[in-house]
């Protein structure tokens, strides 16, 4: 018995050990950053905007990078002077105003930051719409997803697309190679591990659109035949030109570095390739494997894997740039048609963040009124966007009678945007003539199996079965209901229904709400699914004529979200020779 105490003891000794060290690791790690896949890893502020993408994007996915440092610890770090520049020309309400620091030029033509831009540049949640969401991506190089067309077309505009590289040297003779830009951005993409698209991306917004920037001219006094693309060890510096021959210097010896450095970055950058290739091993190894793999973190230098350095290892004092460069790559992906693919966000989360983010310096308070009211949307398909115009970016849609409650009324002069809270938590803008106070009416409407409800869209419908009449006979309300066809043309009872068919709900011909048809397989939207849809889905998926919005997903048969493919061409082929059944 007292051998078999004494072994107890011991277990229970051992367990004790075990949850200390437990205890330890667990302690150590709440101090550093910490990586949570899934949207449900997020706190609840930034979820409803994950959630909205999610639906848009199924095979987008995000991760919630942990940093563990506190808000206002993060902003005082950055909110220093010279670490966040703007461009002079900005409003005050962008600039620091404080005496004596107030439009001193930091760098020729750009000056120190505010707190408030710093705020509203460093909250993720205001940029987590599908253009500025970019800025969140990982910058990885991955050899299944990269395409030489998609690099061209993100150089599209510029004087790089689809042009061979020719440069100087330091005696001013022209040299001509055979690769074109885009080659040259691959094979240093392929070569630093770090995706070319965003190589592609960051040169455009270090050194613009055209071949003539005296970054990568060749032909600046002093730096004959020297070329940084990504702009390098371009500090800034209040004398003429200053910041390019910063970057300069760093093309000519890397600024005295050692030759292991010099070998590394294939220094001196005296042809265009080794430029952007030296530049790009740079970025992959002096920022994008130490942790500051998207653009966010090596503008904001928060993420706590380098040893608990922090705010100092940042690649660009433009406080916009992470905005900027954000759209620069989703524009690239949106032409080539593949914001549909796998992508991978990697989004900071602090502690005791504000409640509501910072709003863009660009809104002025002055022509809001705060206010606390629940209203109701009075349009169909109304779009919620960042701020209060047209040209920022949506958020999501919102339709009649969805309720939303007002935090401020818009008193502009001119078009009136009010800032709300949607019920899911989303906060945007919204014009104003589309919301009411209280809903003229209240829609009863119930739809009964098989039909399916998802929104404003309705499927399920036996394509057998697709007369009006049928699908009334399932449609149990009091209001008035209207059918029309793709072409918004009035149906009678013994017409068929087809894709992009709607059914308008009425009250005293007002229209309350408005549902869009799917029929999985009937893409051209007559009702019917036979061989012009075959040929119409072919023609989308060889790019000849592209599909859109309804039809895209009235195409994807597998009903998984992405878009059309040659799977969901077959199945319909199935379908149409009666070997397996399109469910509706």
């Amino acid at each position: 018995m007292k051998l078999i105490y004494n072994k107890r003891k011991i277990v229970e000794f051992f367990i004790l050990v075990v949850i200390f060290i437990l205890a330890i690791i667990f302690t150590i790690k709440i101090n550093a950053s910490t990586k949570l896949d899934r949207i449900d890893a997020f706190p609840d502020s930034y979820k409803p905007y994950l959630e909205e993408l999610k639906k848009k994007y199924p095979n987008w996915e995000f991760t919630a990078l942990y940093t563990n440092l506190d808000w206002n610890y993060v902003v005082n770090n950055e909110n220093v002077f010279g670490k966040n520049l703007i461009p002079k020309n900005y409003s005050d309400s962008w600039k620091n105003t404080t005496p004596g620091q107030y439009n001193v030029e930091v760098d020729g033509g750009w000056v120190d930051t505010s707190r408030q831009a710093v705020e509203y540049c460093m909250d993720p949640r205001n940029f987590l719409n599908e253009v500025r969401i970019f800025q969140f991506q990982t910058l990885s190089y991955d050899k299944y997803t990269t395409d030489l067309n998609v690099i061209e077309k993100v150089l599209y505009g510029t004087e790089f697309y689809n042009k061979k590289v020719d440069y100087l040297d330091s005696l001013g003779n022209t040299i001509h190679t055979n690769d074109t830009y885009s080659q040259l951005i691959l094979k240093a993409g392929q070569t630093s591990s770090v995706n070319p698209y965003y190589l592609a991306s960051r040169i455009k917004q270090e050194v613009g659109p055209f071949l003539t920037h005296n970054s990568i001219s060749g032909n600046v006094e002093g730096y004959k035949g020297l070329y940084n693309f990504y702009n390098i060890g371009a500090t800034s510096s209040t004398d003429k030109m200053g910041a390019i021959k910063n970057g300069l210097e760093y093309a000519k010896d890397a600024k005295g570095a050692s030759q292991e450095i010099k070998n590394k970055y294939l220094i001196p950058w005296d042809t265009k390739e080794k430029s952007i290739t030296g530049g790009a091993i740079f970025i992959g190894s002096s920022y994008i494997n130490v942790g500051q793999n998207t653009v966010y973190l090596q503008k904001f230098d928060v993420n706590n894997d380098r040893s608990n350095s922090l705010f100092w290892h940042q690649y660009m004092t433009n406080v916009l740039a992470p905005y900027s460069e954000s759209k620069s790559i989703y524009n690239g992906y949106k032409k080539m048609g593949i914001l549909d693919t796998p992508i991978h966000f990697i989004i900071p989360v602090y502690n005791n963040m504000p409640q509501i983010p910072t709003q863009s310096p660009d809104i002025n308070n002055n022509e809001f009124d705060n206010d606390n009211t629940k209203m109701y949307c009075k349009g169909t398909n109304v779009n919620v966007r960042t701020g209060p115009g047209t040209s920022y970016e949506i958020l999501t849609t919102v339709s009649i009678s969805d309720t939303m409650t007002r935090i401020k009324k818009g008193k502009q002069s001119s078009d009136k945007w009010d800032k709300v809270i949607l019920d899911n938590g989303i906060i945007g803008y919204i014009y104003q003539m589309y919301l009411e106070e209280s809903p003229k009416y209240e829609i009863e409407i119930h739809f009964d199996a098989p039909l399916t409800v998802n929104g404003l869209e309705i499927s399920g419908i036996n394509y057998n079965e697709n007369t009006v009449k049928s699908l009334k006979q399932k449609i149990t309300t009091n209001s008035e209901l209207v059918f029309v066809n793709n072409k918004g043309v009035v149906l009678k009872d013994e017409d068929e229904i087809g894709t992009g068919s709607k059914i308008q709900v009425k009250e005293n011909g007002k229209l309350l709400r408005e549902y869009n048809i799917i029929i999985y397989g009937d893409i051209n939207g007559d009702g019917k699914i036979n061989t012009i849809d075959l040929l119409v889905l072919q023609r989308h998926i060889l790019e000849i004529e592209r599909i859109e919005d309804i039809y895209t997903k009235a195409g994807n048969i597998n009903k998984n979200g992405n878009n059309p493919n040659t799977i969901d061409l077959l199945l319909i082929q199935r379908h149409i020779l009666g070997l397996q059944i399109i469910k509706q």
